[in-house]
């Protein structure tokens, strides 16, 4: 295993993308070639709610990403360090960008792809893409661990045949831990997503081969002038460690930081630096984030909230903390649009995967719509890192002797509001029973018609009371026109 990465590493220092000479080099290959029985797990259009995003202007690509990363050790607040440098990688990256230059607004967010079906999952594409593509944005994912790795192969064996997270030490070597994550294997390394996380941000950055957003340019400004990192749950957990043990390293390098903001949601603390590192305990100040620099917002849900309840970032835009806790009153973790655009059902069964269940013991997964919070949230990011301008302050959902506050329908009070609670037609519930992810699904008890008829009795009344309150979201910032125009235009043809 020395020989070869001492050999691979020899080929990758030759005439790839480099940075600096503190940087391990990369490339990446492509755009893959796509073709009827060829094509991206997970593509827009083989999804189980397929996208065609050629008709709002949009291109999609898919990269095989190589490059050489470190694996990290963490012992103590402050920067990781090295345990074992150099190891060789090949992941891949997806790519969903405006096809005309000019269209571009010039960010790009940047998603670890989320594994924890043990297949990839574009979360952040899937809650957020409208927003995206209304702005002009970007989105980049990458495989983010080798479970996923497992899945691609198995779905297509032949495009994905490059794909490695060798571990780059021998089975007998005493830091390649006897015991592993369930989701793991001691012949592959968790810790290299680091690098390549922070590599492909490089690449997005440069003007190196096969970067799609140079958009064939070699001189004058570079078209990408943003990256926001964005993760969910297990890859906020990611985020988390990334940007307390990694973001450190990139500002010492470049001089600056790599990213301009992140984007953490349904997370609490820090993964494991490596697959062999312990978890972080409570109290420990590796968990804190601070000092960071750049613009840091963590969003929970109301299946989470309550145990995390010590982990809440405080509110602050004093640099060098500029940071934002938003919990999303009536929300589920596991959110109805993360399925919708996931890869199709028959995809998922050819990747060797269960295809995660639509419902629960209670009923169908909480359709409770997580992206109307999700939209203005990146929205006020975005005018933080351009303009300056601090997202709005939001009451978190209201807690008392450990218990949440419950309003006389049995929803949450407190947290980010949308009128799925301040013009209820439903007790929403963020933990439901049964297989899989069911506990942080949630669920929805609409309301009987004997108390619809009590809340609104004449007809209207219930649009109205929508749109009054949508106004005053939006001009609070906690909702974005487009979606504000939606929630009325949907009240209006409710019965």
């Amino acid at each position: 295993m020395k020989r070869v990465v001492r050999s691979v590493c020899a080929l990758f220092v030759i005439g790839l993308t480099s940075i600096s000479a503190q940087t391990p080099a990369f490339r990446a290959e492509g755009p893959l070639p796509v073709s009827a029985t060829s094509y991206p797990f997970g593509a827009a259009d083989h999804t189980r709610t397929p996208e065609d995003l050629r008709r709002v202007g949009y291109v999609e690509e898919e990269f095989l990403f190589s490059g050489l990363a470190n694996v990290y050790d963490w012992p103590a607040l402050g920067p990781a360090v090295v345990r074992t440098a150099n190891a060789p990688y090949t992941t891949r990256v997806l790519v969903r960008r405006p096809a005309d230059r000019a269209k571009f607004s010039g960010t790009i967010v940047v998603e670890m792809l989320n594994p924890s079906n043990l297949f990839d999952l574009n979360i952040g594409w899937a809650v957020s893409h409208a927003q995206l593509v209304s702005a002009g944005d970007a989105w980049v994912g990458l495989t983010a661990k080798p479970v996923a790795i497992v899945s691609l192969k198995a779905f297509n064996a032949a495009r994905y045949a490059a794909l490695s997270w060798a571990n780059p030490l021998e089975a007998n070597d005493p830091d390649n831990c006897d015991t592993v994550a369930r989701d793991s294997d001691r012949a592959t390394e968790n810790g290299l997503v680091w690098d390549m996380h922070r590599q492909v941000g490089q690449w997005l950055r440069g003007r190196g081969a096969n970067n799609p957003f140079a958009y064939g340019t070699t001189t004058g400004a570079h078209p990408v002038a943003r990256l926001y990192a964005w993760g969910y749950s297990q890859t906020g957990g990611y985020l988390y460690t990334y940007v307390n043990a990694i973001h450190p390293l990139d500002v010492k390098q470049l001089g600056k930081p790599l990213f301009d903001a992140y984007l953490i949601a349904v997370a609490s603390g820090p993964s494991p630096i490596n697959q062999c590192a312990a978890p972080i305990p409570a109290g420990d100040p590796r968990r804190v984030i601070k000092d960071v620099g750049v613009p840091v917002i963590r969003v929970m849900s109301q299946s989470d909230y309550l145990p995390s309840v010590g982990a809440r970032l405080p509110d602050s835009e004093i640099a060098p903390n500029l940071t934002r806790n938003y919990e999303i009153a009536g929300s589920g973790h596991a959110t109805p649009d993360e399925l919708a655009y996931a890869a199709a059902p028959e995809d998922i069964i050819r990747a060797g995967r269960a295809v995660p269940p639509m419902a629960c013991n209670e009923g169908p997964r909480s359709r409770f719509p997580s992206r109307v919070a999700f939209n203005a949230i990146l929205q006020n990011l975005d005018q933080w890192v351009r303009k300056g301008t601090p997202p709005p302050t939001a009451e978190q959902i209201k807690v008392v002797d450990g218990k949440p506050v419950l309003d006389r329908f049995g929803n949450v009070t407190g947290g980010v509001r949308s009128p799925f609670l301040d013009v209820p037609t439903s007790t929403w519930l963020g933990n439901s029973t049964g297989e899989s992810f069911c506990r942080i699904a949630g669920h929805e008890k609409p309301f009987d018609t004997a108390r619809i008829a009590e809340l609104y009795p004449q007809p209207g009344d219930y649009a109205k009371a929508v749109e009054a309150n949508v106004k005053a979201l939006v001009a609070a910032r906690f909702i974005t026109e487009a979606d504000g125009q939606s929630l009325i235009a949907e009240a209006r043809l409710a019965k």
